[in-house]
């Protein structure tokens, strides 16, 4: 009986010792985010992204869309890619395109969209095949937010979206996903709309961006 005892005292310090333990980064806890992140999900009544998990939007304002598990291959392909961006932060924001750009490829197949457009919107009538605006920002940032829930941004965190459009020197309404460098708080736009499938999303300051069209 003693003996009994001695190995449920030990199994039962065991297990204390493995809750005491914490959890792999980016695998406990919500996602924490702005609220003008997180109205991007609950104007569309999805979602927000979790650490295995997204909702990727198509077909124009998330009318159409597709729950993306990641895999231990897809964060290991993430963790590769954002590994060149560890230097400094121009570094990282190039890494980044290029993880847009896989997700770009790995989305293609499977919802179509590798029929898509650069700018598409209802007026090229294939909704089915394509992103507008509002569904690359929502994917773009869902991506950056998973990715800095893993660790794998050093030099940014992810910033609210923003919005351009004015009427009265013909610049059409657009928004766009944003990074915001943590040492200088200059904010970046990572903007996949304005290109075609594979193409690295355009990548420069909100304050040029606005004044595109």
């Amino acid at each position: 009986m003693q003996l009994k005892r001695v190995r449920w005292l030990r199994l039962m310090a065991g297990l204390a010792m493995l809750a005491s333990v914490p959890a792999a980064p980016g695998l406990a806890g919500p996602i924490e985010m702005s609220r003008g992140v997180a109205d991007l999900y609950t104007s569309v009544s999805i979602y927000p992204p979790s650490a295995t998990q997204m909702t990727v939007c198509y077909g124009f304002v998330c009318r159409r869309r597709h729950v993306l598990d990641f895999t231990a291959g897809d964060r290991a392909a993430l963790t590769a890619i954002m590994s060149a961006g560890r230097a400094s932060a121009a570094a990282e924001r190039a890494a980044v395109q290029k993880a847009v750009v896989w997700f770009d490829r790995k989305m293609g197949p499977i919802l179509g969209t590798s029929r898509r457009v650069a700018k598409a919107d209802f007026r090229h009538r294939d909704d089915a095949h394509n992103y507008d605006c509002w569904d690359t920002t929502r994917n773009t940032t869902s991506l950056l937010l998973v990715m800095q829930q893993w660790g794998l941004l050093k030099f940014h965190g992810v910033g609210d979206p923003k919005y351009r459009g004015n009427a009265l020197v013909l610049q059409t309404p657009h928004n766009t996903a944003v990074l915001v460098d943590r040492a200088t708080k200059v904010e970046w736009v990572v903007d996949l709309w304005t290109r075609g499938y594979l193409q690295p999303p355009d990548v420069m300051t909100v304050a040029k961006w606005v004044t595109e069209d």
